[in-house]
């Protein structure tokens, strides 16, 4: 049986494994944008995250194996909202053979106390419109839809 799960703040020595997690996020995410370019991509640079004072990059560890990743993101808001920062969360990702177990949570409850820790009241993120389960597991940690962004591809 499992441990409880942990989290902790990423260090440059899970750099290798961050990377490939960052993949498992483009690839799931690859149906939901036919835009994305051809692989190989990067949303990220995690290394530089990692070493930001102004960023909390964590992962969840079970048993020692680190089994899901996310970060939080002091970020300026738009010049007319109330507050003058926020916290965006990025890189959420727990591995598909560790899903349903809470760990999305647990990521959730230490990203938004660094945010707290760091005097920021407000916690956004991005999901596709689309992707239902994210969108669930998002509103299960308390975020409710906010703004929708729409496009139009002249070239389509």
């Amino acid at each position: 049986m499992a441990g409880a799960p942990t989290v902790r703040s990423a260090t440059r020595e899970d750099l290798l494994l961050l990377k490939d997690f960052e993949q498992g996020i483009i690839t799931a995410e690859r149906p939901y944008d036919h835009t994305l370019k051809p692989d190989p991509i990067s949303y990220y640079d995690i290394g530089e995250l990692i070493d930001s004072d102004d960023a909390e990059v964590a992962v969840v560890e079970l048993d020692g194996e680190i089994v899901a990743s996310g970060y939080a993101h002091k970020q300026r808001s738009k010049h007319y909202i109330q507050h003058e920062w926020h916290a965006f969360l990025g890189f959420m990702f727990v591995r598909p053979e560790y899903r349903g177990r809470g760990l999305n949570k647990v990521l959730i409850d230490h990203l938004t106390g660094w945010a707290k820790a760091n005097g920021l009241s407000e916690i956004r993120l991005t999901v596709y419109s689309t992707n239902e389960p994210a969108i669930r597991a998002y509103e299960k940690a308390g975020f409710a839809p906010y703004i929708t962004e729409m496009r139009l591809n002249l070239d389509e």
